[in-house]
């Protein structure tokens, strides 16, 4: 495993326009970090956000206890995957490190590194993968939806909250707008 890790941390993104990318982020450790609601709508409020204030397709999302997955397709030059994730990533690790010093929470002798700072997210860049075809980035929408099934979370992928199976199946949904595959190269992305 661990050479898989150094080999994928030595791959080169390529940003290219009108490209999905499959992105996932892991909790620090691979620690439960979302075990909480609040957490969990936190970083759904945060995605909102950054849809709004940032040029980018979102194609399906998910919060999982231990990590999130996103599947994006960047308006590059406009935004691309590193400044989408930054402003993501690290305001709502901001929010959450900040609210947890106030509760002088436990978990946080957990986050520490060795300088003594803390991290809500694991160190490096998370798996992030160029998604090409049509086919690809529908399994990677159906997978996305599916994490909570096969986890045991929930018995259907639209009975999660967090995650954007509700929004596919027109159902009652929390999150930012979803945009459709068949938009992808067609339109520019929204921003709501």
């Amino acid at each position: 495993m661990e050479s898989v890790d150094k080999q994928r941390k030595h791959l080169k993104r390529r940003e290219n326009p009108r490209e999905a990318r499959y992105l996932t982020c892991s909790c620090s450790q691979r620690l439960p970090l979302f075990q909480n609601d609040a957490i969990k709508d936190a970083f759904v409020d945060q995605l909102r956000l950054v849809k709004r204030t940032h040029s980018f397709w979102l194609l399906a999302w998910v919060v999982m206890p231990t990590h999130v997955h996103v599947l994006i397709v960047p308006d590059i030059p406009t935004t691309t995957v590193p400044m989408m994730l930054s402003a993501l990533k690290r305001r709502f690790a901001t929010i959450v490190l900040d609210r947890w010093r106030q509760l002088d929470a436990p978990i946080l002798s957990r986050l520490l590194d060795k300088a003594g700072g803390h991290h809500f997210w694991q160190q490096g860049g998370g798996y992030d993968r160029n998604e090409t075809s049509a086919d690809e980035l529908q399994e990677k929408v159906r997978c996305i939806h599916n994490n909570p099934v096969v986890a045991g979370l929930v018995e259907r992928a639209e009975d999660w909250r967090w995650s954007s199976a509700s929004a596919y199946k027109k159902m009652p949904y929390i999150g930012p707008r979803i945009d459709h595959i068949s938009l992808v190269g067609y339109q520019q992305p929204s921003r709501d």
